[in-house]
């Protein structure tokens, strides 16, 4: 049976871990891409935020025609009637994401506001 030689077993197979300099090029080549993305990650939320109230904007405004349609008439202004009434929302009434503030309808059933 032979010995086997372990100190020459590593260089034998070449080098067995990164150099100091290549894990440094590796952390800075990772800041610079996190430096670019997250801010364009981050700044998004208002955006989404109007596009969530246009969207629920648009749902009340559909719930308000069914209503008219069901009823005969529209729902009162501040929406009290048909915002208790889980066949027509029933998560609740939305309030607005940009600014928290709650929904109204005129006469015709078109949310007031919200033109975010």
């Amino acid at each position: 049976m032979t010995k086997c030689n372990c100190s020459n077993l590593a260089s034998s197979f070449g080098r067995t871990g990164f150099s100091m300099t290549e894990m440094l090029a590796v952390v800075a080549l990772l800041g610079i891409l996190s430096a670019m993305i997250v801010p364009r990650i981050a700044g998004n939320d208002t955006e989404a935020d109007k596009a969530a109230c246009h969207s629920y904007v648009g749902d009340i405004e559909i719930q308000a025609e069914i209503w008219n349609h069901n009823t005969g008439g529209w729902p009162a202004a501040n929406l009290s009637d048909i915002g208790t009434d889980l066949n027509y929302f029933p998560g609740g009434l939305p309030t607005c994401p940009v600014d928290g503030s709650t929904y109204t309808i005129d006469s015709n059933g078109r949310v007031i506001g919200h033109t975010h």
